[in-house]
């Protein structure tokens, strides 16, 4: 898998853009457009930029170890902390599963329960109390005094807490499952995870060595609103409703066109902990540079990376202060008399004289 550790520490610019699509939608906000309601730039959250890096690295390797991707789509995240248990031979213990007497079942509803404690509800059967596996029962008997539910809610947990077989692992143990879950999966040795679960084994948490900012446009964009037709409808009542007429109306947001600058940060110190390689380096490279390329839809209009501006230092630690490299570079408008509608309308310079020698400037 991965062989040569990173000696030196990167910082990146990244610059891509859109046209006649919706980058980044809102859902608190009707999906429009991200925007700084102030200036009226647009916005891209660095969440959404992972998420791309991801699903590129999981469409070119299928999702294989080591490059398998933990936060994916309709993922159970605990499944992959009881694999790693399983295959590092660590047994923590034995789920257990009550059912509730229906005369306290609301009062635990209502009740804030201890960690490793909670409540399963299905629809086809009763409801169950249930105990994890790594439960620290003691600490279940602590919290509990903290929370002071009522009587009958107390007695009941209480009362289940005297036979399980639940165990919590120990330190030790869940560093070997914080190494095995880096080995496997690539976007937590490269952007970190929480991986401190309720309801799965521990497997601890990771800082990861990558990082992005918000990705900000260069100028502030324009949010188009347009109503789009659909000649059909989804069920009878609909149909019957129009007299066969069968449409349907909705809206669409799009961008013109945005030019967005996003920044970039990859720690060798961190690197170096979560087993983050020169081989991930230059893969996500790669993602990067191709990430749209494989994420197109109707929505997102025409997307690409348009420059991938890299500073690579002498050093583990750095060479000069992120601002004074980020500073170097300046994107800006040609014709500031017309609107923007594309790449060409933009200069992009670098002040290489302010770089300092120790700082290996890449342009991909």
């Amino acid at each position: 898998m991965m062989s040569d550790d990173i000696q030196k520490r990167y910082d990146f610019v990244l610059l891509f853009d859109v046209k006649d699509g919706n980058p980044n939608g809102d859902p608190d906000a009707g999906n429009l457009p991200r925007v700084d309601a102030e200036t009226g730039d647009g916005l891209v959250t660095d969440v959404c930029i992972k998420r791309k890096v991801r699903n590129y690295v999981g469409l070119k390797y299928e999702y294989k170890n080591p490059y398998d991707i933990y936060i994916k789509e309709k993922a159970v995240l605990g499944r992959a902390h009881v694999v790693a248990f399983n295959n590092l031979g660590i047994t923590l213990g034995e789920e257990t599963r009550v059912e509730i007497p229906d005369n306290i079942l609301s009062g635990l509803q209502d009740s804030v329960l201890p960690e490793g404690v909670s409540v399963e509800e299905n629809d086809n059967q009763k409801p169950f109390l249930v105990i994890a596996a790594d439960a620290d029962v003691k600490a279940i008997k602590a919290e509990l005094k903290d929370i002071n539910p009522s009587t009958d809610v107390k007695k009941f947990i209480e009362g289940n807490l005297k036979n399980i077989k639940a165990r919590k692992p120990k330190p030790e143990e869940v560093d070997k499952g914080k190494e095995w879950m880096c080995k496997r999966f690539y976007d937590i040795r490269t952007f970190g995870a929480v991986m401190s679960l309720k309801s799965a084994p521990n497997c601890g948490q990771v800082r990861g060595p990558v990082q992005f900012t918000f990705a900000r446009s260069v100028d502030p964009i324009v949010s188009l609103e347009h109503s789009i037709t659909r000649m059909a409808v989804a069920t009878e009542a609909e149909a019957e409703k129009q007299g066969g007429d069968n449409r349907m109306m909705g809206r669409k947001f799009t961008v013109p066109y945005g030019l967005y600058r996003a920044h970039g940060f990859v720690s060798a110190p961190l690197a170096n902990q979560t087993g983050f390689s020169v081989e991930d380096l230059e893969l996500l490279w790669e993602a990067l540079e191709n990430m749209f390329e494989h994420d197109r839809s109707a929505a997102r209009g025409l997307m690409g990376t348009r420059k991938l501006i890299i500073f690579e230092h002498s050093s583990r630690m750095g060479n000069v202060s992120v601002q004074k490299l980020f500073d170097a570079i300046t994107v800006k408008r040609i014709d500031e008399s017309k609107p923007a509608r594309d790449f060409s309308d933009y200069s992009v310079s670098i002040e290489k004289d302010n770089i300092p020698q120790s700082v290996r400037l890449i342009e991909k």
